[in-house]
């Protein structure tokens, strides 16, 4: 007898502002779907309220709140995501108004990484950007947590001490703070005993395919699947390419509006990426708003670490590239999807020369082309650190 997992069924709210037109609104709820679904929910239904700025009140205007609530009393739906960050009065005024579950954008990403954090770093990091989030928000919290309930937006490592008391949440930050501090030194110590291996670091969006890059490379079991961040824990790995040694980390993927108090609970994991050597900055080519995503990590990166890099940039997932020829009649301007990949090539290999590839991880398209720029850069940068050594054929340990 097969057991059904229940999906809580929601329905996403975004808005369409004049910095945000309609087709973008849409794109960033369709990311939301992704994550909702992610996350264990079942998206049903987008509500699109055209509007200058939020209502700071129930963030869209009480006409689009009441058809709102209207389609989920008719349709039994127990969950509304918002797109952005709500405050803690327009949480309030929501859920009062609408008396379901009310999560924003920050507290769903925050439940996927809940819901992926495997080791007690990983935990503890997550715990720590949740009693954050949760902090200020205490008042609307199911009365003070008197119906604990499980699902979308209440799981985590950390939610059964999350007590009333402000105190008690106040002293458990500080106490994971102190924890997530002791584990920085131990990583950092770890990092210091691997030798004078150059550190090459994968970034990039979420869910680009940077882990089955890191498989292929190094031979190993890096878990990878069609989910936004299916990878959080940092992974490390020692790769031989051509007899040379070098270590290559996976990291955590970037996304937009990436919530502010994981950027600062997951130091220890970042520092992977300020203590990298040579950044491997993968996009997916396959996506229609790439250049932007490509562009929200080089942000994030300047965040994490202001100083230059050299960077590789990989496009990916050349096998799931579409491309619509245009229409000679059609005297409209020339879209993304109208672009050839020959034209886009063209482009970004011109900005960026030799620090530019064209490859599918999956279906092993140009994988050699990779590992000899990787070899070369790798090379030389070894080479100017330790002009003397004779590195090609040194002996290095684990």
């Amino acid at each position: 007898m097969k057991t059904e997992i229940y999906q809580e069924r929601a329905v996403l709210v975004g808005l369409i502002t004049p910095e945000q037109d309609a087709a973008k609104a849409r794109e960033y709820l369709e990311e939301l779907a992704f994550l909702a679904d992610t996350a264990g929910a079942t998206p049903e239904k987008y509500f699109f309220q055209k509007i200058d700025y939020p209502n700071p009140k129930t963030f869209v205007g009480p006409g689009k709140l009441d058809e709102i609530k209207s389609y989920i009393t008719a349709n039994d739906i127990g969950l509304v995501i918002f797109d952005d960050e709500l405050s803690p009065k327009q949480l309030r005024n929501i859920e009062r108004e609408l008396n379901v579950l009310i999560l924003d954008r920050t507290n769903l990403i925050l439940d996927i990484f809940a819901k992926r954090a495997q080791t007690a770093n990983a935990k503890t990091q997550v715990e720590l950007a949740q009693l954050q989030y949760m902090l200020p928000r205490l008042t609307r919290l199911w009365t003070h947590l008197e119906r604990q309930r499980g699902g979308i937006g209440m799981r985590g490592p950390g939610e059964t001490q999350i007590e009333t008391d402000r105190r008690i949440i106040l002293n458990k930050i500080s106490l994971l703070k102190k924890n997530l501090k002791d584990i920085d030194k131990q990583m950092s110590t770890q990092r210091k005993n691997r030798g004078k291996l150059v550190r090459v670091a994968l970034v990039g969006y979420t869910n680009v395919g940077k882990s089955t890059i890191m498989n292929m490379l190094s031979k190993s079991d890096v878990f990878a699947e069609n989910k936004l961040f299916a990878t959080l824990d940092t992974t490390v790995r020692k790769v031989i390419v051509d007899n040379l040694p070098f270590l290559l980390t996976d990291t955590v993927g970037f996304i937009r509006k990436l919530p502010h108090h994981l950027i600062e609970s997951f130091k220890s994991t970042l520092d992977e990426v300020r203590e990298a050597d040579l950044l491997l900055h993968v996009v997916d080519i396959s996506h229609p708003n790439f250049e932007e995503q490509l562009e929200i990590v080089n942000q994030t990166l300047k965040e994490i670490d202001p100083k230059e890099k050299p960077v590789i940039l990989i496009f990916n997932k050349l096998d799931a590239f579409m491309y619509t020829p245009k229409d000679p009649d059609d005297l409209s301007p020339v879209k993304k999807e109208n672009i050839s990949l020959e034209e886009l090539k063209a482009t970004w290999i011109s900005k960026l020369h030799d620090n530019c590839l064209f490859i599918s991880a999956k279906e092993k398209i140009n994988i050699d082309n990779l590992k000899e720029l990787l070899y070369e850069k790798v090379k030389a940068i070894h080479v100017e650190r330790y002009p003397y050594n004779d590195f090609l054929f040194q002996k290095y340990d684990e």
